[in-house]
């Protein structure tokens, strides 16, 4: 007896030590550290329950690219396959219906357009499943049958007779449209998305919706029979956002078939979910168009035959997405996105029993349901998104991506933080403090802006707050007005006056960080990426209390950006028509008070961003060069909104280090 109990000591004592030299042999996160995550993605749980597909991104550094790649697991736990190799990307993955194969889109050549595959269960090389001249946009298969479904985009001329040396030729763009530019994909032509079926050894697709319109989120009905989707058809869609739920049957006929239009609410409807029966479809949906992106988004529920629709969100002030019917039909899951967190939630079909199903300091991205099982999409503020099996109100963890590169890396210290504004409205947020915080100590400090402006900063693993933690800094992550999950009046609060309270909310943040002892007042630092960027510019135009400033993809002159870049019609919604509204536009410009700029800044963005242009970023260089100020301006050729080349984001976050070194540490 004595003999064991000194053998589970000395065991206890063992392993007590290899977990501290574990703990002793950690480090900061660095910036190759942060290249080598990975990212989880797309989550899909095959139809017998025993098998969990997902992807995980990383970049391939030797290539300077990124990289997809398709992975499935046992649900039960247990080592990852691999289901694609490192030659090439891939993404969607998805189950068929008997079970038998594992499909995914994918495109194996630098020239090749993208197709489905499939990928044998017993094994063996995937297969090209389509021949589709155009590539494929989506695809999923039917719930009762072996057919897909396809969204497509018209096919152009020289994609259906590649063979003339005539439509290889580069020609001009044709633009007529209002709606004529998208960031990442160029400018805008008539040719649609639509939607198609394919039987599995046809050669031919059939089309199913028709005309000068986009469609967008299909699904199947349970019973295969017809098809739910999104799509503005409108007399001009690119005049408004009034995107409706739209059902289409499947027929083998070669007539066009009937268009279904479920909803009628002149705002956004997208989202669809099908009941069990099939007779209702519930979805998410926009009551109030005229607050744009700052409008709550609210969960509904219609007749799949059109008719009445009900709101089941009405009294929950905060935003929802992601609607799916439980397996027993007795309730609707969704995530919700609430104070600083995204939750998993749910609610009958009645728009009762609201309950947070998996809630807590979490950020759940995504979920895939099974039975009674859920399997949840969550990461935490020191953890990245894994997959978790969630059953009998339990969650374990099912994949462990980036666990062995953590182990080794020591975290900082990320606390949720609540303090009032100027006028008194309660803010919260994050903050993170540098490694071997020290108390007693003020630090250097960043104030690092979220994008949008309609998002959160909320329980998620941010690389860059704790890449800066990691070299000294305090870093405060503000949610602002303007931020979503706290509520439409929250978040509409800065329609058409930006820079104005979320200015005062976080700089309110600022003095609070001075006052709790952690901040050096004279060793500050403003930053952000997008709308980071643009209250980036508010901050520094109108307070010099900061010693350095990195403005990322931000906006200055906005009357210059009408017709530029691709918000035409929300920029018309808030401020109204430039020649009009002039003064709206100019008295929010930030690059009308860019004489005020005594800052050190850096600017930022991608050559071929039609989101937020880089013309805004080389107006306010010119400005401040002009001027005799400190200022650089850095452009990364080829890149759009966000910066995906691997060598491009380590630069970006090296001249950040070395920007602050330079001008505040």
């Amino acid at each position: 007896m004595h003999i064991q109990v000194k053998k589970i000591s000395l065991l206890l004592l063992f392993l007590w030590s290899i977990n501290l030299l574990a703990q002793n042999n950690q480090q900061a996160i660095t910036i190759e550290k942060i290249l080598s995550l990975k990212s989880v993605s797309d989550v899909q749980i095959s139809p017998d329950g025993k098998w969990v597909a997902y992807t995980v991104s990383e970049n391939d550094l030797k290539k300077d690219k990124g990289l997809r790649r398709v992975y499935k697991i046992p649900i039960t736990g247990g080592e990852p396959i691999a289901v694609t190799s490192k030659e090439y990307s891939a993404s969607q993955p998805r189950w068929s219906t008997d079970n038998k194969y594992l499909s995914f889109l994918a495109s194996k050549g630098d020239d090749e357009k993208t197709q489905v595959w499939l990928s044998n269960r017993l094994g063996g090389d995937s297969e090209v499943l389509t021949k589709i001249p155009q590539g494929v946009n989506e695809h999923e298969w039917s719930p009762t049958e072996n057919k897909l479904l396809l969204v497509l985009t018209d096919p152009k001329p020289e994609e259906l007779t590649a063979d003339k040396e005539d439509d290889k030729k580069v020609k001009p763009y044709v633009i007529d449209r209002r709606q004529f530019k998208q960031d990442y994909v160029g400018y805008l032509d008539r040719y649609r998305n639509h939607i198609y079926t394919l039987i599995p050894g046809d050669s031919l697709a059939r089309q199913l919706t028709f005309g000068d319109f986009d469609d967008s989120d299909p699904v199947w009905s349970p019973d295969g029979k017809k098809i739910a989707f999104v799509s503005n058809r409108t007399e001009d869609p690119d005049s408004n956002a009034d995107t409706n739920i739209w059902v289409v049957s499947v027929s083998d006929s070669a007539e066009k078939q009937p268009l279904v239009q479920v909803t009628t609410n002149p705002n956004k409807d997208d989202s669809p979910t099908w009941s069990l029966d099939g007779k209702s479809i519930a979805y998410k949906t926009v009551l109030n168009g005229k607050l744009l992106w700052y409008a709550g988004e609210k969960l509904a529920i219609s007749p799949s035959v059109g008719g009445q629709a009900s709101v089941l969100t009405e009294s929950l002030d905060r935003n929802i997405s992601m609607p799916k019917f439980s397996k027993d039909g007795k309730s609707i899951l969704f995530l919700l996105e609430e104070n600083g967190a995204s939750v998993l939630a749910s609610v009958d079909p009645k728009g009762k029993n609201l309950k947070r199903v998996i809630s807590g300091n979490i950020s759940v991205a995504n979920y895939a349901l099974h039975g009674e099982t859920i399997i949840p999409l969550l990461g935490k503020v020191d953890r990245p998104n894994n997959l978790y099996i969630f059953e009998k109100n339990e969650l374990k963890e099912l994949t462990t991506v980036n666990d062995e590169l953590l182990a080794t890396t020591k975290k900082p210290i990320i606390e949720k933080i609540n303090f009032k504004s100027t006028d008194g409205t309660p803010i919260d947020g994050f903050v993170v403090k540098p490694i071997d915080f020290d108390a007693s100590k003020k630090y250097p400090t960043i104030l690092w802006i979220h994008g949008g402006p309609t998002a959160q900063y909320d329980f998620s693993f941010d690389t860059e707050p704790q890449l800066f933690a990691a070299n000294g800094y305090v870093v405060l992550l503000i949610n602002p007005r303007g931020s979503t999950g706290y509520g439409e009046d929250f978040c509409k609060a800065i329609f058409a006056d930006w820079g104005n309270l979320d200015y005062q909310d976080v700089m309110s943040a600022i003095d609070y960080a001075i006052a709790e002892g952690y901040a050096d007042p004279n060793l500050l630092t403003v930053g952000g990426w997008s709308y980071g960027g643009i209250l980036t510019n508010y901050v520094i135009t109108k307070t010099n209390r900061f010693k350095a400033a990195m403005s990322g993809a931000s906006e200055a002159l906005y009357r210059a950006n009408y017709g530029h870049d691709h918000y035409q019609l929300t920029w018309e919604q808030e401020l109204g028509l430039p020649w009009e509204n002039k003064e709206a536009w100019e008295r929010i410009s930030p690059y009308n008070d860019v004489a005020k700029i005594v800052t050190p800044t850096l600017w930022m963005g991608g050559s071929d961003d039609w989101n937020v242009p880089i013309l805004n970023s080389e107006q306010m260089y010119m400005a401040m060069k002009r001027l005799g100020r400190e200022t650089q301006l850095i452009v990364y050729p080829g890149e759009h909104h966000g910066i995906r080349r691997p060598s491009f984001q380590k630069d970006r976050l090296e001249r950040y280090l070395a920007w602050m070194k330079k001008y505040v540490k």
